[in-house]
């Protein structure tokens, strides 16, 4: 019983220890963040936005330290992902372990991947679309809590979305999903897209919606030809 509480005790000790390092990264990389948050901000701005507003004393600073904590976090994500790693793996099997390792390094590319396509093609295109849907009598105002949260949710929600390969790789690797399971409920998995696509966007338009949909259906199809090789490569072991 005491072994079990001592073994117990260690574990929530090593857990506050990695805690700690994870915050002390991302307090570092926020330091740094704000330091050049300026530099931050004028990457945000897209066109056709050429300024924005604020509407409180404090709303650029609070703006401005949630950026840099974003930022922060960013930057530290190696540290804390390696610490979570570090934390989850002394309890996981063997298998389990070398699924996550294989599964990590495309986990982040993809969510990479999806935040770069979002700030290359989908805010640019999102932003012209809703502003200039207004006409050419009505001039934008944007104030910078509402338009910071807009590009980061966008960010965020295609470095998720992007995720689905890599779920439906660990799935098929230990055998709870297979390609003609994702075969056969291909047109569930559409409408539940276009579903999630409309929960996770930060604006009701359906066009930014199918920004998002387009690139998950495809990922979608991928990920059955992705699951074919994984399934087949544990059938045959």
């Amino acid at each position: 019983m005491t072994d079990k509480q001592m073994t117990l005790v260690e574990h929530l000790d090593e857990l506050r220890k990695r805690i700690l390092v994870s915050m002390a990264a991302i307090v570092i990389g926020a330091c740094v963040a704000f330091w050049k948050i300026q530099l931050i901000v004028s990457l945000l701005i897209f066109p056709p936005v050429d300024h924005l507003a604020f509407f409180s004393p404090a709303e650029a600073f609070v703006e401005y330290c949630k950026l840099a904590f974003f930022a922060g976090l960013f930057f530290a994500s190696p540290v804390v992902l390696y610490q979570l790693w570090a934390f989850v793996s002394a309890g996981l099997r063997k298998e389990e372990r070398r699924v996550v390792l294989f599964a990590l390094p495309f986990s982040i590319m993809l969510f990479l991947g999806g935040a770069v396509f979002s700030f290359f093609f989908v805010i640019p295109w999102a932003l012209k679309f809703l502003i200039d849907f207004a006409g050419p009598n009505v001039y934008p105002i944007l104030s910078m809590s509402k338009y910071f949260s807009f590009v980061i949710m966008l960010l965020v929600s295609f470095g998720i979305a992007f995720e689905l390969p890599v779920v439906v790789m660990v799935l098929s690797k230990i055998g709870i999903v297979s390609p003609s399971f994702l075969k056969k409920n291909r047109k569930f998995a559409i409408v539940a897209i276009f579903i999630a696509a409309a929960v996770i966007t930060p604006t009701p338009d359906a066009f930014t919606q199918c920004l998002m949909a387009g690139p998950m259906i495809f990922l979608y199809e991928l990920s059955i030809w992705i699951s074919k090789l994984v399934y087949k490569k544990e059938k045959s072991t």
